[in-house]
């Protein structure tokens, strides 16, 4: 069951998805799909190879940014940053639950100087609570406006 959350016009993130989901984010006009999840860690969903088979075959991208247990890190943030800048339509970030690649949506704009407020509202509004990466929010906001 598709369950595509809009954090921007150009950005949703969704739990696990299905080939299923992947063929309604075509008709919903995405153009890239952002695999979050580590291959592995839910041996009985699909896995990345999967997922980008279907978004191939349904002429969409596929970039695999896994985020484990041990959390995010910069060349994380620097990975999706690069890819939504590179990407002229919709991108859409999946998980387990959507919170993984809201967290790391929400670094990215931060890194790129958006507002951690307007990045807070964005994502309360599809239903993520992003506050505990606002600290580092913060950081890369300000270091954006350096």
């Amino acid at each position: 069951m598709s369950d595509f959350r809009k954090l921007t016009d150009d950005f949703y993130a969704s739990p696990q998805l299905t080939p299923d989901d992947v063929a309604k984010a075509a008709e919903a006009g995405v153009s890239l799909i952002v695999n979050n999840r580590p291959d592995g860690e839910s041996p009985s969903e699909p896995q990345g190879a999967q997922i980008e088979a279907s978004a191939r075959a349904a002429g969409m991208d596929y970039l695999a940014i896994p985020i484990d247990h041990s959390g995010f890190g910069m060349a994380q943030v620097d990975a999706l940053a690069d890819a939504i800048a590179r990407q002229s339509g919709t991108v859409l970030g999946y998980c387990r639950s959507g919170t993984r690649s809201t967290f790391l949506w929400a670094l990215a704009r931060a890194k790129a100087g958006v507002e951690p407020d307007t990045l807070a509202a964005s994502a309360a509004n599809a239903g993520y609570d992003i506050s505990p990466v606002r600290p580092t929010l913060e950081m890369l906001a300000g270091q954006a406006k350096d």
